[in-house]
C-alpha cells in the first residue's frame, strides 16, 4: 500500500491515511492495516505504544499510534517514534492541548439565524456521548443512550452550502436535496464523536453508512463521494523539544470539487 509521509523528525511520524484503510486490526477483518505498513517500514516502532484489547478479547499492538481515525476517514494521523514521545503526545491529547481540524460534507443546510457573528454560520455541539441502545457498533448523543455518558464538545463552521438543484444534480426528497461543507474542530476525542454529534443535529455526514444508513450514497447524487465525506485536515501540537508545529493533509480531489461546487455552483 502507498502511504504518504506528511512530516517526520526524531519524535514523530505524521502519515496521510487514505479512506478505506483500518488503523489497526479489529478482530473481524483480515485486510491490511496502517499498523501493517508501520511494522514493515518502521520495525523499530513495534515496542512503542500500548496494547489494545479488542471486543473479541484479542490483544493487538499499536506501534506508536497516539490517536485513531475511523476506517473511512482520511487525513493526518500521528505516530510517536519513541516511548517518551508517545507518553508526551498522549498527555497532550488527554489535556486537550492538541488542535484538530476536520472537513466534512453533510446533509442539509444550516439556518443563518444561528450565526455567531455577521456573515458566518457556526455553532457548538455540547452533548455527552454513550453507547447506542439499538446497535453495538454505534455511539449516541440521543436520549436513551446507555452506559457512561462522557463529555463531548464539537465546534463547527459552515464554509459553503447549497441545494442539489442549484448545483445541477438530480432532484431528491426535500430533506435530502441540500448539502453543506463544514470546518469542524472537536474539543474532545470520543469514538465517532464528529459523526455522532452531526447526526444528533440532523446533519449526518454524507455516505456515513453506519449513522445515516437510509441516506443515498451515490457519486452522481453526492458530489462525487462514494466514501464517507470526513477528512482530518490538520493537527497542531507541541513536540518534546517545545516546538509547536501544524501538520496538514492535502484535501482529496472529491473534497476540493465539493467545496468549489457548493461555493460557486
Amino acid at each position: 500500500m502507498k502511504i504518504d509521509i506528511l512530516y517526520e523528525d526524531e519524535y514523530i511520524l505524521a502519515l496521510d491515511k487514505p479512506s478505506g484503510l483500518l488503523v489497526h486490526a479489529d478482530g473481524r477483518s483480515k485486510e491490511p492495516t496502517l499498523v501493517d505498513w508501520i511494522n514493515e517500514n518502521y520495525p523499530d516502532l513495534k515496542g512503542v505504544g500500548e496494547e489494545q484489547t479488542l471486543q473479541s478479547g484479542e490483544k493487538v499492538r499499536r506501534p506508536g499510534i497516539v490517536h485513531r481515525l475511523d476506517k473511512e476517514t482520511s487525513g493526518v494521523i500521528i505516530v510517536a517514534k519513541t516511548k517518551e514521545a508517545h507518553q508526551f503526545f498522549k498527555e497532550q491529547f488527554k489535556s486537550r492541548n492538541v488542535e484538530k481540524i476536520y472537513n466534512a460534507v453533510v446533509w442539509g443546510n444550516f439556518n443563518p439565524s444561528i450565526s455567531l457573528r455577521a456573515g458566518e454560520i457556526s455553532g457548538v455541539i455540547n452533548k455527552p456521548i454513550g453507547k447506542s441502545a439499538g446497535d453495538f457498533r454505534r455511539w449516541s448523543a440521543e436520549h436513551g443512550a446507555k452506559g457512561e455518558m462522557r463529555e463531548a464538545v464539537t465546534e463547527y463552521k459552515v464554509l459553503a452550502q447549497r441545494s442539489f438543484s442549484e448545483v445541477g444534480l438530480a432532484q431528491g426528497e426535500a430533506s435530502e436535496n441540500k448539502l453543506a461543507y463544514l470546518e469542524i474542530r472537536p474539543k474532545t476525542g470520543r469514538t465517532h464523536q464528529i459523526r455522532v454529534h452531526l447526526k444528533s443535529i440532523s446533519h449526518p455526514v454524507v455516505c456515513d453508512k453506519l449513522y445515516a444508513p437510509n441516506k443515498i450514497c451515490d457519486e452522481k447524487e453526492c458530489l462525487g463521494f462514494n466514501r464517507m465525506a470526513l477528512h482530518a485536515l490538520s493537527i497542531k501540537l507541541e513536540l518534546p523539544n517545545h516546538t509547536h508545529i501544524k501538520i496538514e493533509s492535502p484535501l482529496p480531489p472529491e473534497f476540493e470539487r465539493a467545496q468549489k461546487l457548493l461555493k460557486n455552483g
